[in-house]
């Protein structure tokens, strides 16, 4: 068992014992000296005035060194108490970091059931968008079966796979503009899809304050087919996304690394 810290007040200090010993011995002293040089029935027959002056001229060293002792355990009491002050704040601390490492848990796990619905969501989208570029209404450069067993891999759980699909078909250089706008109902299902990623992403970042979660939105295929809708958008002039680029962060760690050492 941790041996429990005594409360100041309670605790018989060492200066209080020390002025109680000398104490004792001044008043030993005093009653020697009356005894000795006075006598105590001439003590007893001095006047008021003289008797005052000798009890006052015996007593005020022994209320000076009260003073004392009282002051120095008073300082003592305050410096206890500082220190439970600051282990007060320090719990206080710890519990206010604990509660909002269980906020931000809370919130990380709330987002993560919401994104997975969103990038479901995400991957509907982007299937009718390629169907209305790629399709017999578009370019027809997919074919009905094609597209029957995207649908079918997009319903057994693979929500990207037609963000993958376009940027497939980015990486042949096709016109992505034309597929992403050619089309009024194109142009719908481009700007839906940028408005859905974008609350997505905004989500992210309000739970991740390391931008891990964020970032891993923005490398997926639906991230990168997003920054790619903004980017060719006719009107608007998106502000580019931003994430942890991997040269400012190495140069971070090698400065942190050079000043640590």
């Amino acid at each position: 068992m941790e041996q429990q810290e005594q409360d100041p007040v309670t605790r018989t200090d060492w200066r209080i014992i020390l002025g109680l010993l000398m104490t004792v011995v001044w008043l030993v002293l005093g009653a020697l000296y009356l005894s000795l040089n006075v006598g105590w029935n001439e003590f007893v027959r001095m006047p008021i005035d003289d008797m005052g002056g000798f009890l006052e001229g015996a007593f005020a060293p022994l209320a000076f060194l009260w003073l004392v002792i009282g002051l120095f355990i008073q300082q003592t009491i305050l410096a206890q108490n500082n220190r439970e002050l600051h282990r007060s704040n320090i719990v206080s601390a710890r519990q206010a970091e604990a509660l909002t490492a269980n906020e931000r848990n809370a919130r990380q796990e709330t987002f993560f059931k919401i994104a997975d619905t969103t990038r479901r969501q995400l991957g509907g989208i982007a299937g009718l968008l390629l169907q209305s570029s790629g399709g017999p209404k578009g370019a027809n450069a997919i074919s009905d079966s094609e597209f029957v067993e995207l649908w079918h891999q997009y319903a057994t759980g693979d929500s990207e796979i037609f963000s993958r699909r376009f940027l497939l078909m980015a990486g042949r250089g096709e016109n992505m503009q034309r597929l992403f706008y050619g089309s009024q109902i194109r142009t719908t299902h481009t700007e839906n899809f940028i408005v859905n990623f974008d609350r997505l992403l905004k989500l992210a970042r309000e739970c991740d304050i390391n931008g891990i979660i964020a970032d891993a939105q923005l490398h997926s295929a639906h991230g990168l087919i997003c920054a790619r809708m903004r980017e060719l958008h006719p009107r608007i002039k998106f502000k580019r996304y931003e994430m942890t680029r991997t040269g400012e962060y190495l140069t971070r760690v090698i400065d942190q690394s050079e000043a640590a050492s």
